[in-house]
């Protein structure tokens, strides 16, 4: 079925298709795209106006006839049409800026744990109806362990928790496979949800879900920072009782407990799934720690609560955030762990 397989997809590409990012390399030349899975449609032509970075910033801006669309929600496609369009976009634009590059590659594509035939059979149209040739699936935490440089090949526990945008996926991994897992949706969007939520219900502001994203990642970066964590953000919305813009500030020990909630879900996610793993390689986990990938990893001291709960050691990523398409530019490079890995599906029982 996978015959010659590693040849064809040598110098081809690797899609990380996320709810909140969308991420594509390319062999020899790295990460190529890197930009937001929003597009701003036109509802009167239905035509694409922008996409990525420049439909976020008409985030609560636009006038009715303008839609700003995310089309994935929880790692899988919500909106088919939207998400070709987005990514037939992506790889013309790689095709502009790089000419030895085909508008029509083949691809590798990373998927969340637990999707259905439909959902994988959506992504693999998505991708090929974009142009691509051909499409083969991996699963995301698969290719994120890879990208971390874990022994996934070897007969040894790999604990891996990626927390992205609309997912937290955590599982254990040996001998190329998943062992143990668990998928919560309490993710990076579920904590904007949770800052909008208590900013509301404490003081009376309303703000949107753009700000508050805007927040969780200044808080995140005041763990590199060497100021004192004590000082206040300043968060600007509408006075919900005069209807005013209004300025208040919210100290980072508040953001700490709007979070708490949905912090506590991952730490109990990570127990269930240790409680479900088999003694062997629980040893191997308690000896080599857990690893966390994904932009939700870098929440201040997320690493410090889990680590403190679970008494086993935790680490983040260096670059967490393409760490999963780094690894699929890792598969593409070794013939022996694509065939490990693929994710097979109704297409390939129909090729063979």
């Amino acid at each position: 079925m996978f015959k010659n397989l590693f040849n064809r997809f040598s110098k081809d590409i690797a899609i990380d298709l996320g709810t909140s990012k969308t991420l594509m390399l390319i062999k020899d030349k790295g990460v190529v795209i890197h930009e937001a899975s929003v597009v701003a449609v036109n509802k009167k032509t239905g035509q694409i106006i922008e996409v990525g970075r420049e439909a976020v910033k008409m985030l609560g801006k636009t006038p009715p006839h303008i839609l700003i669309i995310q089309p994935l929600v929880d790692g899988v496609i919500s909106d088919f049409e939207v998400t070709e369009k987005m990514i037939k976009y992506f790889f013309d634009k790689i095709a502009r800026d790089n000419t030895f590059f085909s508008p029509r590659p083949r691809a590798i594509i990373g998927i969340p744990l637990d999707v259905t035939e439909v959902e994988k059979k959506a992504v693999e149209d998505a991708v090929l109806f974009a142009g691509a040739r051909e499409v083969r699936l991996v699963e995301n935490v698969i290719a994120a362990a890879i990208g971390a440089r874990l022994p996934i090949q070897d007969a040894t526990g790999n604990m891996i928790v990626n927390l992205g945008a609309g997912v937290t996926e955590i599982a254990v991994i040996s001998l190329s496979g998943v062992v143990s897992k668990r998928t919560l949706r309490i993710a990076g969007n579920e904590l904007d949800q949770d800052i909008v939520l208590n900013t509301r219900n404490e003081h009376n502001l309303l703000i949107g879900e753009k700000i508050a994203e805007d927040i969780k990642l200044e808080y995140s970066k005041m763990i590199h920072s060497k100021e004192k964590a004590e000082y206040d953000l300043k968060i600007r919305g509408r006075d919900l009782l005069t209807g005013l813009p209004k300025e208040v500030p919210i100290s980072c020990e508040q953001i700490t407990k709007f979070l708490e909630r949905s912090v506590r879900s991952i730490v109990d996610g990570v127990k269930t799934t240790l409680e479900i793993t088999p003694p062997e390689l629980i040893a191997d986990i308690y000896q080599r720690g857990l690893v966390l990938v994904g932009g939700g990893s870098l929440l201040r001291g997320l690493d410090t609560i889990i680590a403190q709960n679970i008494k086993i050691p935790v680490r983040i990523i260096d670059d967490p955030i393409t760490c999963a398409v780094r690894g699929m530019g890792i598969i593409l490079e070794d013939e022996k762990l694509l065939h490990e890995v693929i994710v097979p599906t109704m297409r390939d029982e129909e090729r063979s």
